[in-house]
């Protein structure tokens, strides 16, 4: 079977609706209108060559697993390119135009644009097409995590009546063992790669054409009086089979388009607005509301509904690259906290979406996918332990006791995991490692892969299925601390006081382990150890300042790691609080994936860092630097990367990248 179309159903209908003017907005970020700060932030144009051309971006909402982007050349005009169907290839284009409007003069001769323009918003896609009499206007909206609305509206732009003919065509299909039949106004499309069935389902009396590959409509002729419109749409439904395609097609026979996308309108507006509302007062300049329109939009493009082995909305790392279509554990906590400043909702979906994979004992899988055909879940490894900090964020803003009843008991049995199966000395200090033994899951486990600290590591027997590295690392014992203070947040919020109050002794006592055992006094750096806790694994990175963020150092330790950080020589750099300092022979952002690039996420925690113990000065200046300094992070047009060169801001590796995304919310939020 063609795994592009399985658990996938394609079916479009057409259906009449109304229409409605749009309005500009001024440029007053006082004005009621956030949405025009997300106004083209992303370059969509693309006609794909192939079914796995990545040369261009792709726009989705929802949560939906297929995406569309704009036509750049003049042969697909008439339609959104795709869909880009994220299915088994882990994101394939279907075609170039799967439904594309042709126009004809009265002479048969196909309409001649001439001029093009796309806009695109959080809540939408618009582009129109201009000939010497006629223009089209495409829009196009998601309905439901199934459906997207496109409305075509033809106008006629000249002083005299004119006769024109419509009909649409698939313009070609990348998808391979396609094969379409009709009955009646119907095209039902299957695949011999997959058990998902196609429907396209036009308006009543539309004669439709086709092979085993192609389909058409025979073309119906109206008459335009002068500046007369005509309105057609249709609706592409793509529906996992675990869903009911006729409660889907019930629904779209009671929606107008309008009321569609003034819905989407009222809810990108209500929520770019609780994130430029909520701006640092130092960031007030319109750059830093744009970058929030962006930086939402990754999110949202990144959006997943729930579907075969997942049971909550999630978010990808990245849709754009192909082995980033799943999710991922300390991603998934870095997302929500992200979100939680506007969305929630889908903040606490996110949280669960991952602790379905939690053990008996504890554990918690690294990254899990819907297809286990495609990729399996790992259960080598876990993540650093960050989602206690993701929950705490979010019941900040809602306190919602309920979702604190369902997530305390996971988080709970999450931190005493790592002290049963990664303390390998039981000495109170946890350490990276892994269920199979492996010393390549052991640094996954980290999240920083091939970090300097762990060139020389060896792996160690705790008990049968656990492991754990040679070395205790600063990083994994802070967030422990951390961990400790939410729990005990946590667990006071839910009257469990006895338990809260188990945890915060439990971190005063950590606190004082991390101050003596990873500060290096002569370097003013937190270092990993040995086991015995008597040598330190040098090198400068990130994780010297996670103790800051996490509130564990001394006044004098902070301070000190802080001089480190604002040093032009280690990593002060054109995008600052890079993953290790740039003076170490081993650094190499080009060929190191945790050797040197700027990571957003390790950025955030160092700023954060500086916040917590008053060097807010500094915090903005590094902020603005970051920004500024990583290509393409502020303006239009480009995507927000997985990282970035930290001496000459190139970005680097996934675009569209959600963590990145998500810690540029943080960077600028008043917490």
């Amino acid at each position: 079977m063609n795994k592009t179309f399985q658990y996938l159903i394609i079916s479009l209908s057409v259906i009449c609706f109304g229409c409605k003017n749009e309005t500009d907005s001024t440029n007053n970020e006082e004005q009621i209108d956030p949405l025009k700060f997300s106004k083209n932030i992303l370059d969509y144009r693309i006609s794909p060559k192939n079914s796995k051309d990545k040369n261009g971006l792709m726009f989705s909402d929802q949560g939906a697993w297929f995406a569309y982007s704009f036509p750049d050349s003049i042969v697909n005009y008439g339609g959104f390119s795709g869909p880009f169907l994220m299915t088994q290839q882990n994101g394939v284009w279907i075609s170039p135009s799967l439904s594309k409007l042709l126009i004809k003069n009265e002479n048969n001769q196909d309409i001649t644009w001439t001029t093009t323009e796309c806009e695109s918003f959080n809540s939408h896609l618009k582009q129109v097409f201009k000939s010497k009499t006629i223009s089209l206007k495409q829009e196009l909206v998601y309905s439901s995590g199934h459906t997207a609305l496109i409305k075509s509206t033809i106008t006629n732009d000249s002083e005299l009546p004119i006769e024109i003919s419509l009909g649409w065509k698939c313009q070609a299909t990348f998808a391979e063992e396609l094969s379409f039949s009709s009955n009646g106004n119907q095209l039902k499309i299957k695949s011999a790669k997959s058990e998902a069935v196609g429907h396209i389902i036009f308006e009543k009396g539309t004669v439709i054409r086709n092979s085993d590959s192609i389909y058409s409509t025979v073309a119906e002729t109206i008459q335009l009086k002068p500046n007369e419109t005509k309105e057609i749409n249709i609706s592409q439904t793509f529906i996992f089979p675990e869903y009911s395609w006729q409660e889907e097609q019930e629904i779209l026979k009671t929606i107008a388009f309008d009321s569609v996308l003034d819905a989407r309108k009222f809810e990108k507006n209500s929520e770019l607005k609780s994130l430029i509302s909520n701006k640092i007062n130092q960031f007030s300049d319109s750059i830093y509301s744009e970058v929030l329109a962006k930086a939402s939009l990754t999110l949202q493009n990144n959006w997943r509904i729930p579907a075969g082995e997942i049971k909550h909305e999630g978010l990808f790392p990245s849709y754009h690259y192909k082995w980033f279509h799943g999710f991922w554990s300390w991603d998934s906590w870095k997302h929500a906290a992200g979100l939680s400043y506007y969305n929630t909702e889908l903040a606490k979906k996110q949280m669960k979406l991952m602790f379905e994979f939690q053990n008996k004992d504890g554990f918690v899988a690294d990254c899990v996918f819907r297809d286990t055909t495609i990729e399996k879940h790992n259960y080598r490894d876990t993540k650093p332990p960050l989602s206690a900090w993701a929950v705490i964020k979010i019941y900040e803003k809602d306190k919602d006791l309920a979702f604190i009843e369902y997530m305390y008991p996971k988080l709970k049995k999450y931190h005493e995991w790592w002290y049963a199966k990664r303390d390998h000395d039981q000495d109170g200090l946890c350490e990276y490692g892994s269920t199979d033994g492996s010393l390549i899951a052991a640094k996954w486990e980290s999240g920083m892969d091939n970090a300097i600290r762990f060139d020389d590591s060896k792996i160690l027997k705790n008990s049968d299925g656990a492991y754990s590295l040679d070395q205790e690392s600063v990083d994994l014992n802070a967030y422990l601390y951390a961990e400790k203070l939410y729990l005990s947040t946590l667990a006071e919020a839910l009257q469990l006081h006895e338990e809260a109050a188990k945890y915060e002794n439990e971190a005063k006592d950590l606190k004082v382990r991390i101050q003596s055992q990873f500060y290096d006094a002569n370097d003013g750096w937190f270092y990993d150890t040995n086991l015995e806790g008597d040598t330190f694994i040098k090198g400068e990175g990130s994780e010297g300042w996670t103790a800051l963020w996490a509130n564990a150092a001394t006044q004098e330790q902070a301070e000190a790691v802080k001089n480190k950080m604002m040093n032009p020589e280690k990593f002060y750099t054109k995008v600052p609080f890079q993953t290790m300092s740039a003076d170490h022979e081993k650094f190499n952002p080009l060929k190191g994936y945790w050797r040197g690039p700027n990571w957003l996420d390790q950025a955030y925690f160092g700023v954060k860092g500086l916040r917590n113990y008053g060097f807010n000065e500094d915090a903005d200046k590094a902020t603005i630097q970051i920004l500024k300094g990583a290509e393409g992070v502020l303006g239009k047009g480009k995507s927000i990367r997985e990282n970035y060169h930290p001496i000459t801001g190139e970005g680097l590796n996934a675009q569209n990248f959600s963590w990145s995304a998500a810690h540029i919310i943080m960077l600028l939020m008043n917490d």
